[in-house]
C-alpha cells in the first residue's frame, strides 16, 4: 500500500504504520487501529522479512513505503534470546546474547526512527510511539538483574529522546515518545505467571489513550500505560 507524499493532514491522520505487527501487542494495535478507521500498514519479521539483525531488510521495507503516516508505532522486542532467560547476576552475562538483545530492543528501533522524518507529515500533529519498558528506567531500578534487557531498554529510551529533539526541528507537530505498556499477556511474558497481566487489547487501548492525550510539547518523554511519566 503506497500513496503519493503529501503534507496535507487529511492524507495522513488516519494512516498508521506498526512495526512488530505479528507480536501480541503489535497484532492488537493493528486490530484496534483498524477498528478505529485507520488505514494500517503492519510489518513484521515473520510476514515481511523486516529483521533488525539485517539492517538492509529494514531499509528495503521502509524505503518501499510512501508517507505520510500520522502514526508510527514500534512494538517489537525480545526479553532474552530464544532458549535463554534474563540474567539474574553478573556471572550470567554473555556477550553474544547481550548483543542480540541490544539489536532487537535498541538498534532496531533506531533503524526504524531513521526513516521517520520522511514518513511523517511536515505539518499537523503526528505520533511516533516506541514500546520500551519501565525496567529500562535507571532511576526506577531497585532490584538489579536483567542486565541485557534493562540496558537495551535504557538505550532505546535515549534513542527516542534524542530522535524527538531532531525531529521537532523539521516536524513541529510531531510527538515522539517512549511507552511502557505494563505487563501484557503474550508469549513474551508466559514464563512470568506471578506478574499481574493485562490482555493485549486492553494494553493497546491504554497506550492509544495515552497518545491521544499528549501534546507535541511533551515529545521526547517516557510514559507508562496510565499516562504517568516514568523517570529516566
Amino acid at each position: 500500500m503506497t500513496t503519493d507524499r503529501s503534507d496535507d493532514e487529511t492524507t495522513s491522520h488516519n494512516r498508521a504504520l506498526v512495526i512488530g505487527a505479528s507480536g501480541g501487542i503489535g497484532a492488537a494495535l493493528c486490530a484496534v487501529l483498524s477498528e478505529r478507521g485507520y488505514d494500517v500498514t503492519g510489518l513484521s519479521r515473520t510476514a515481511d522479512g523486516i529483521d533488525f539483525a539485517e539492517p538492509a531488510s529494514v531499509t528495503s521495507r521502509l524505503e518501499a513505503l510512501s508517507g505520510p503516516f500520522g502514526m508510527i508505532l514500534v512494538a517489537s522486542g525480545v526479553l532474552a534470546p530464544e532458549g535463554a532467560r534474563p540474567e539474574k547476576s553478573l556471572a550470567e552475562i554473555d556477550a553474544s546474547r547481550m548483543a542480540e538483545v541490544m539489536t532487537a530492543n535498541a538498534i532496531g528501533p533506531a533503524l526504524v526512527l531513521r526513516h521517520a522524518p520522511r514518513l511523517l507529515p511536515r505539518n499537523g500533529r503526528s505520533v511516533v510511539g516506541v514500546l520500551t519498558a519501565r525496567v529500562g528506567s535507571i532511576g526506577d531500578n531497585r532490584l538489579g538483574g536483567w542486565y541485557s534487557y534493562r540496558a537495551s531498554k535504557a538505550a532505546a529510551n535515549q534513542i527516542v529522546h534524542t530522535a524527538a529533539i531532531e525531529i521537532a526541528r523539521t516536524h513541529p507537530g510531531a510527538l515522539v515518545v517512549a511507552l511502557h505498556p505494563g505487563t501484557v499477556a503474550t508469549e513474551f511474558t508466559r514464563d512470568f505467571p506471578t506478574h499481574r497481566k493485562v490482555a493485549p487489547a486492553e494494553a493497546t487501548g491504554n497506550l492509544l489513550g495515552v497518545l491521544d492525550g499528549l501534546e507535541p510539547q511533551q515529545t521526547g518523554q517516557f510514559f507508562d500505560w496510565a499516562g504517568k511519566p516514568v523517570p529516566w
